[in-house]
């Protein structure tokens, strides 16, 4: 695990310093999207449709400059200008340059596979269901619930000034964290009028995509971390993103190949200049220590770490949470463990844990086993089980809450 001076030191540093520099000479990438093509989210679907190509710079002399007859290819200078024709020595780029050629758009789920999902089932059975519908009937639970989901939606409600970053990670895979910030999502773009985001940044082949239920899906956070700009209008921003339902949008962090990357550079220049056009924005991380991960954790205003209710995950979990109370307090003030029961009799005791983990001053909710979660696929939330849907509610009432201590 990473130390102290990991967290605090050097990436809280890098995260206060000022935006990558951008370069004067007209050879960098660098551009106004003003002068780009818009997109629509019905064209963030279509490859043919969406084909951005970068306008160089103007040069900085004094004298005209002769255009480019085509876009800029790959190299250091435009085609149709050799380096004799200039009139100064060529500086070479310092930053990735944009991709000349918008990338295809790829399936989520390969066609060769669509057919071998079977039909997502309820969170719980039918007679669960009904047996808590003649409880509710016979005693006064529903306006209990009622109150409290009320109170749970102004919470979530609150206006904010400033976007707010809810990272999601966990110690080891099959933690459910992809399920944790799907559900998050979900419940912000639920209940918020303004626009909420969704970013993945676990390009090592990771499931948001699929758990949000996206069709297909063509630009990724590195590519988009090339392109955005701060003069860009929300209507630009989402061309390049994947449209969800109530208001949601979604950053993939790959097209489901092997081998893509993203690095600390990349995800700081996307959630510096994403943060002012949402409300909320909720960060699916690679698993702890990655540094991408314990960037996105410092950066973020609130941290929930998901944990399977089993007895090595409540004992790792334990150790890492007794190591942040050596953090500074806002640490482990903001951070929330989210307890998934795995399966429907978990073995161990899922509130004695809970308990347990709570002494180390983070806050803990259960999200209770539900048979939908558990199948994977697509989440579909009128198919959760209703204790699963208050506790995810609760779970993103109070992560929101944190958030709001945090500038």
């Amino acid at each position: 695990m990473p130390n102290g001076n990991n967290w605090q030191g050097d990436v809280l540093r890098d995260l206060r310093g000022t935006p990558p520099q951008q370069h004067a000479t007209g050879n960098g990438p660098a551009q106004s999207h003003a002068q780009a093509q818009r997109h629509s989210p019905a064209q963030e679907q279509s490859p043919a449709q969406q084909q951005p190509h970068p306008q160089p710079h103007p040069q900085p002399h004094p004298q005209p400059q002769p255009q480019p007859q085509e876009p800029a290819g790959t190299g250091t200078q435009p085609p149709g200008r050799s380096a004799a024709a200039s009139n100064g020595p060529a500086v070479p780029p310092t930053r990735t340059q944009r991709p000349v050629r918008s990338p295809d758009s790829r399936p989520v789920v390969d066609s060769a596979l669509t057919g071998t999902a079977r039909r997502p089932q309820p969170g719980e059975s039918a007679a669960a269901r009904i047996s808590r519908a003649v409880r509710r009937i016979v005693s006064s639970s529903a306006a209990r619930e009622v109150a409290e989901l009320t109170r749970t939606a102004e919470q979530i409600q609150q206006p904010v000034t400033t976007g707010r970053q809810i990272a999601v990670t966990s110690i080891r895979g099959g933690a459910g964290k992809t399920t944790v910030a799907a559900l998050l999502g979900t419940a912000y773009a639920h209940y918020r009028h303004d626009p909420v985001l969704l970013v993945e940044a676990d390009p090592a082949l990771g499931s948001l995509p699929l758990r949000l239920g996206a069709e297909s899906l063509r630009w990724t956070t590195a590519d988009v971390a090339d392109i955005v700009e701060p003069q860009m209008s929300l209507l630009d921003v989402t061309g390049y993103l994947v449209q969800l339902p109530d208001n949601a949008w979604l950053l993939p962090g790959s097209q489901g190949r092997i081998g893509a990357m993203l690095d600390t550079a990349a995800y700081e220049r996307v959630m510096v200049a994403l943060r002012r056009y949402f409300g909320v924005t909720v960060v699916d991380c690679e698993t702890l220590p990655a540094e991408v991960a314990r960037v996105a954790l410092s950066a973020a205003q609130a941290r929930v770490l998901a944990v399977p209710a089993t007895l090595d995950g409540i004992s790792s979990t334990y150790a890492v949470l007794q190591w942040m109370q050596g953090l500074p307090r806002h640490m482990i003030a903001g951070t929330v463990v989210a307890l998934t029961s795995t399966t429907s009799r978990p073995g161990i005791d899922v509130e004695a844990a809970a308990e347990r983990l709570r002494s180390t001053g983070a806050a803990v909710h259960v999200l209770p086993h539900d048979r939908h979660l558990a199948a994977g696929g697509e989440l579909r939330t009128e198919l959760l089980a209703r204790p699963t849907r208050l506790a995810a509610t609760r779970l993103a009432a109070e992560v929101f809450q944190l958030s709001q201590k945090r500038r």
